[in-house]
Parts: structure tokens; sequence; C-alpha cells
């Protein structure tokens, strides 16, 4: 799984924070970090609910088996 965020939607809410704090980290008047940009199956449930949660649809994933299937498909 990767993640990746659009810092033109973030507003800094910190949602994504609060569900997955191993994840993403949200300064005081700040933006999202990605504290790990592709964490593993220990955290999937949590990322799910921080990109479900996120109340600007700023977070995305990519899951690997995806990602190599659309390499593939070339």
């Amino acid at each position: 799984m990767k993640i990746s965020v659009d810092l033109d939607l973030c507003q800094g809410h910190a949602v994504c924070q609060s569900e997955a704090p191993a994840v993403f980290a949200v300064p005081k008047r700040g933006q999202v970090e990605i504290l790990d940009p592709s964490p593993g199956p220990e955290q999937r449930e949590a990322v799910a609910s921080a990109i479900r949660y996120c109340p600007t649809g700023a977070l995305s994933r990519t899951d690997d088996e995806t990602h190599h299937a659309a390499k593939g498909a070339r």
C-alpha cells in the first residue's frame, strides 16, 4: 500500500492523525505529513479510516496489487 496526499486540498483538520497516528502527523496550523508512505498490512484498517474520514478528501491509497497490475497491463 502506498499513500499520497493532495496538499492543495489538505486543511490540517488532523482527522488522519487521530485515525492512524503511526502513519500521519499534522502540526498545529499545518498540513498533513506522511510519516510512513508505505505502511504495512497492520496499518491497513487505520489508513482506510483516515482516508474515509478526511473532511477534504486529500488522502488516497494505492494497493501494491493494483499498482503492479496497472504496470503489467501497459
